[in-house]
């Protein structure tokens, strides 16, 4: 059985989470850490624009700095995602493609996907893998209803894969920081939201703790992997890196509002 490393639940505001996702591909990359299995939360709660995406088409601005809401902008692509500090639990796979006998994008989804509806399984829920379309990105449904979303960045034999899971959803919260160009008003989106997203919370119709799914999440990614997670801290180069990351690209307006970076290392 493989070994993977396994940097345990931390919690990051947005421009960090993005530097250290970022910095672990690259020392990946580079051959100074193993695979690895990385699970974070937010704080403050933030906003995540994909890598081609323009900001001032998909975030309501004005209302994230209004409620301290922190947007920043993925190296990843796919959509604009709303990051509740208190609800949701992220992942990121740092992996060669080979080690993951997945060397497609499709079927990487597939392999990471296995293991989110493995510890979905393990809480009591069965999700369904959706493969999306050219206008979405694969995801992780019940019963039609979107509960994960992810995005990709390929490099090489490497990828990043990070996503979501929701614990609970405050869809009148999220519609605040999020445009949606048809809709007149939030409620008007929300409405048509509930029957497309839901929880971990909706669907067992109890409270779950953030520890109760954390744990879920180890067991499920390592039964489908058919992997060992062993516990390890990032690496001084890997820390380092992404607080440059951190100060250099993803706090600066240049990176976040025109997607240009003139940091590389």
């Amino acid at each position: 059985m493989k070994s993977w490393r396994l940097l345990k639940l931390e919690t990051y505001n947005a421009f960090m989470n993005m530097a250290i996702d970022e910095a672990v591909l690259k020392a990946r990359i580079e051959g100074f850490v193993p695979n690895t299995l990385r699970f974070y939360r937010w704080k403050p709660s933030a906003v995540s624009i994909g890598r081609f995406q323009k900001i001032e088409n998909e975030v309501l601005l004005e209302n994230c700095k209004k409620q301290g809401v922190d947007v920043v902008r993925r190296i990843t692509g796919g959509g604009t995602v709303y990051h509740d500090a208190n609800d949701e639990i992220t992942y990121s796979v740092i992996a060669d493609k080979n080690d993951m006998g997945a060397t497609d994008i499709t079927s990487v989804y597939i392999k990471i996907y296995a293991g989110l509806a493995e510890a979905l399984k393990i809480l009591g829920i069965k999700a369904d893998f959706n493969q999306g379309d050219a206008k979405h990105c694969p995801n992780l449904t019940i019963n039609g209803k979107k509960i994960s979303g992810s995005a990709q960045c390929h490099k090489g034999d490497f990828v990043l894969q990070h996503g979501t899971l929701l614990i609970g959803v405050n869809l009148q919260r999220m519609f605040t920081f999020l445009r949606v160009p048809w809709a007149r008003t939030c409620m008007e989106v929300v409405d048509v939201a509930k029957r497309k997203i839901t929880s971990i919370k909706d669907e067992l119709a109890r409270e779950v703790s953030i520890k109760e799914v954390y744990q879920a999440l180890v067991d499920g990614f390592q039964k489908a992997l058919k992997i060992e997670l062993v516990e390890g801290d990032l690496t001084e180069r890997e820390l380092k890196l992404a607080e440059k990351l951190c100060e250099k690209k993803y706090l600066t307006e240049t990176w976040n509002f025109r997607g240009e970076s003139i940091y590389e290392k």
